[in-house]
């Protein structure tokens, strides 16, 4: 078993209003040497927080945070060496239109399989 942190990422198209949509999780475990984030916009579910948000804006920030997971760096991404800084530096508190949410932990086999359960349980909407 390996244990791990988690992190939801949330639209917030109104900073002011405090409301949100859960739209990404990032999952760090430093038992298996993972860091990686996975998301899914629900236009349907933006639109009726925010019908004047920028998807296209939502979607580069998202594609920005799972960049940093990789390690990525230029493109004015953090030059972090090692995965529980940029972790670290992922969960930090910000206000912007995507933030993290509170850390939760857990243990699990795999955390692959354990970012998209969590994807699909906390973000992807409930299907009947």
């Amino acid at each position: 078993m390996n244990a791990y942190q988690y992190v939801l990422l949330r639209l917030v198209p109104r900073v002011d209003r405090e409301e949100f949509i859960n739209v990404g999780v990032v999952l760090y475990s430093q038992d298996a040497g993972f860091l990686d984030a996975a998301w899914e916009v629900d236009e349907s579910r933006v639109a009726a927080l925010c019908g004047t948000c920028d998807l296209d804006g939502v979607r580069s920030m998202l594609e920005r945070v799972r960049a940093v997971c990789r390690g990525e760096t230029g493109r004015g991404l953090p030059t972090l060496d090692k995965p529980g800084q940029r972790f670290g530096w992922i969960i930090a508190p910000r206000s912007t239109v995507v933030q993290p949410g509170p850390v939760h932990g857990g243990l699990c086999d795999d955390p692959a399989v354990e970012l998209d359960r969590l994807l699909n349980r906390l973000v992807r909407p409930l299907r009947a």
